[in-house]
């Protein structure tokens, strides 16, 4: 069990992750959101107690489904939802959009649209890290449709020959893209996939924020004491669509309904609650706070200019030192 504050600081966490996802569906909705916009919303608990975990300089790097794990590495929405709108006080300018999200000042290395193309670039992060002899680690986050990929493979091949301190964390929410994992893969224990280069590997549920804190705090401290790769399958579930734009018709409502009735958001206002760590009337004031931090941050971004043309022609190629 946390203490009351860490379970307070979760609740804040994965609610502000929520309603800032919220606000991106009525955006996209309204054709203010261009492109893709992958939603994060069922999926919080996992961002929150990672980074309730990691140490300021260890590293983060994930895929296009990137919301909460900006936000949580610490930029403020009103840069997120900026990015989002194409403004030029973006967190990457207006021009990287919902997948390439950055905070290199915080070391979150993005947001990638490519799948399973953050893999190798966190062991590279990884090897960097051990290479200047740092006690940091980098956690990088993939998918479940990542984790078929072949470059996942050479990377945990690299991670353990070299024995690189990198967490491989799989957020399993169950479907890739439209496909389930009982459809594409026939070993489903994604936890095993390192198996053979002896990398030890262990599933959780997701949807428990006590249980995932743990289970990523366990291996983040053997493996500042090893420096060997290990990885988490977390067992989650997205409520929305792969993506705003995917009606997600290969699910049941019945099926949707039953994961929403293990909302982690919801079991750890009930744990609040029931230790009496808040009442309900603080834990709604607490929601209320956020909402209207979050209707701020979208009227800035509203009200932000848009990137001067000039821009196209800018970040394109490093300057010569």
């Amino acid at each position: 069990m946390l203490n009351k504050e860490q379970y307070i600081s979760a609740l804040k966490q994965m609610l502000l992750i929520r309603r800032f996802e919220e606000k991106c569906a009525q955006f996209y909705g309204v054709q203010m959101i261009g492109g893709f916009c992958h939603l994060y919303i069922g999926q919080e608990a996992i961002v929150a107690s990672t980074f309730a975990i990691k140490k300021e300089e260890d590293a983060t790097v994930t895929s296009y489904r990137a919301h909460g794990h900006v936000i949580a590495s610490g930029v403020d929405p009103k840069y997120v939802f900026a990015e989002l709108l194409g403004r030029k006080n973006g967190c990457s300018k207006g021009k990287g959009g919902s997948m390439h999200l950055f905070n290199t000042k915080n070391h979150f290395y993005g947001g990638h649209g490519v799948v399973g193309a953050q893999i190798p670039i966190g062991t590279g992060i990884a090897f960097a890290q051990k290479y200047e002899q740092k006690n940091n680690i980098c956690y990088t986050f993939l998918g479940d449709g990542a984790a078929n990929q072949g470059q996942m493979f050479e990377a945990f091949n690299m991670a353990a020959l070299w024995s690189l301190p990198v967490l491989y964390i799989i957020e399993n929410n169950e479907y890739a893209m439209g496909t389930s994992v009982s459809r594409s893969t026939f070993e489903t224990a994604l936890y095993k996939r390192g198996e053979s280069l002896g990398i030890k590997g262990t599933q959780v549920d997701g949807m428990d924020f006590d249980k995932t804190y743990a289970t990523i705090k366990k291996a983040t401290d053997e493996i500042r004491q090893t420096s060997f790769p290990q990885i988490i399958e977390i067992k989650t579930y997205r409520f929305k669509g792969h993506s705003m734009s995917d009606p997600a018709k290969y699910r049941t409502k019945e099926e949707i309904e039953s994961y929403k009735s293990n909302d982690p958001i919801e079991r750890v206002k009930k744990l609040l609650v029931s230790n009496k760590y808040l009442d309900e009337a603080k834990v709604k004031a607490i929601d209320q706070e956020i909402k209207q931090t979050i209707a701020q941050a979208a009227a800035f971004a509203e009200s932000s200019a848009l990137p001067d043309a000039n821009e196209l022609y800018e970040d394109i190629y490093i300057k010569k030192l």
